[in-house]
């Protein structure tokens, strides 16, 4: 089957500043897959982009087929589209929200009202329907959007960055939620996010950073290419330290802000010839398992809240 979703070369730019930079990726139907990176990382113009509300200055992408510039209403037939800032109505109640938003997809009488129930349901939020939206959580309205925009059933639902505000809890619920869309409807999700925890729910990761597509594939797999564990050491002078390390014991040592990260398949011999050479150099060493945050630094040089490399 062919992929719901087809980015190739894309590119944009705002004046002189590079917004993306040629990314190309696709998303196979029925898959969660992320787009991880910091604010300024471009995932908000691509998202912009595949909703069609921005064209790109080069490149191309494709919703299920159809080009999101030349084929703007036959993309948005295709779309189901969850907003970072909320876009219910706080003074109408959750059932009349999805009735009106059933109205705009030309939805209506008794297979409006079946598919309001169903998309309700779907979400746990039948028992609050007749609620006015205001009295409702982040996290219980952030469902109702949803159940909103699952009513036309697209083949493609995106959200950007819809666990903003909520609290741990409601985020746990959203996302328990959009799994059971995926394993009950086979809907396909493409989901931006600053937040580690929720990439590793997904399927497949791209990261996304000043505009480049640094990495994709699921988060096992990006972080397995990594070759072993993460060793991070705190230092009063990181670059002094790192050219010491490099030429002493012949590894790769790469300063992030300041602190020293040195990947190898053996760390705890690693670790030993460090102390054993530097002991006095070093503040503190900690070693774990890579994350995805050492993926993001490993290809680009710096944290993920972007601190640059020293």
């Amino acid at each position: 089957m062919s992929d719901v979703v087809a980015v190739e070369g894309l590119r944009h730019q705002y004046g002189e500043r590079v917004a993306l930079d040629g990314i190309s990726f696709s998303v196979a139907p029925g898959e969660i897959f992320g787009l991880l990176g910091p604010n300024g990382g471009g995932k908000t113009t691509l998202f912009r982009i595949l909703t069609t509300l921005l064209p790109p200055t080069g490149g191309r992408a494709t919703i299920c087929g159809h080009d999101v510039v030349r084929e703007r209403s036959q993309v948005r037939s295709k779309l189901g589209v969850v907003f970072q800032s909320p876009s219910l109505d706080i003074h109408l109640r959750a059932r009349e929200n999805l009735r009106h938003g059933g109205n705009l997809y030309g939805l209506k009488g008794r297979d409006l009202e079946n598919r309001i129930e169903n998309s309700l349901g779907r979400l746990r939020v039948a028992d609050r329907a007749d609620d006015l939206v205001k009295t409702l959580s982040g996290g219980l309205r952030r469902r109702v959007e949803i159940a909103k925009c699952m009513l036309h059933r697209p083949a493609l639902l995106i959200l950007d960055e819809p666990s903003t505000g909520l609290d741990p809890g409601a985020r746990f619920d959203l996302w328990r939620n959009l799994q059971e869309l995926v394993e009950a409807e086979g809907t396909t999700i493409l989901i931006t996010t600053h937040f580690m925890d929720e990439a590793e729910r997904c399927g497949r990761v791209g990261i996304l950073d000043r505009g480049k597509l640094v990495a994709c594939g699921s988060p096992s797999e990006l972080k397995s290419r990594l070759g072993g564990d993460c060793i991070t050491i705190v230092t009063e002078d990181a670059v002094s330290l790192r050219d010491l390390i490099e030429a002493k014991l012949n590894c790769i040592t790469m300063v992030v802000g300041q602190t020293l990260r040195i990947e190898t398949p053996d760390a705890g011999r690693m670790m030993s010839l460090v102390l054993e050479s530097f002991q006095d150099r070093i503040r503190s060493m900690t070693i774990g398992k890579p994350t995805l945050e050492d993926v993001f630094m490993h290809h680009t040089g710096h944290r993920f809240d972007g601190g640059l490399e020293g």
